[in-house]
């Protein structure tokens, strides 16, 4: 069972192992998305842009971020959704990169109903040269601690 909202305090951190981004990530990625811009799929074309070379989409190393969170198993049974996402991409992911995402909860705010809250996260997801690609928060709907019957 995963940590209750009650333990989301503010500051406290967390790390996710490492997960390397294949190129067969990013084709499956393309047919799943329908995004199949040469700059993912085509590495001549990709060498002609600014990049030098072909990246990952960027909904992807989003996509893994929630992933990586999810692995941790920190929510797990306690997750009611993930309510928010406010996102930044600062550094192409290319295939090959190892990325992980360390979280720190930023903040913790109770709800009126009394069996869930809202804990928003920063988030930054790294590569293997500890580089930020991608950061900003995800805000999650999480549940309260069950009340023992008195």
């Amino acid at each position: 069972m995963g940590l209750c909202f009650e333990d989301f305090t503010p500051g406290r951190r967390f790390e996710t192992p490492g997960r390397t981004v294949s190129d067969e990530d990013v084709v499956a990625f393309a047919e799943l998305s329908g995004d199949r811009n040469p700059l993912h799929l085509d590495d001549t074309y990709a060498r002609t842009t600014p990049f030098g070379g072909r990246i990952a989409h960027g909904a992807l190393g989003l996509a893994v971020a929630t992933g990586l969170f999810s692995q941790l198993g920190i929510t797990t049974g306690t997750l009611v959704a993930l309510a928010g996402v406010e996102w930044n991409f600062r550094a192409p992911i290319r295939p090959g990169d190892t990325v992980r995402l360390r979280l720190r909860v930023a903040e913790q705010r109770p709800l009126q109903r009394t069996d869930r809250g809202l804990v928003r996260f920063a988030a930054e997801l790294v590569n293997q040269s500890d580089e930020v690609v991608q950061e900003g928060v995800l805000t999650e709907l999480i549940r309260t601690r069950p009340v023992p019957n008195a």
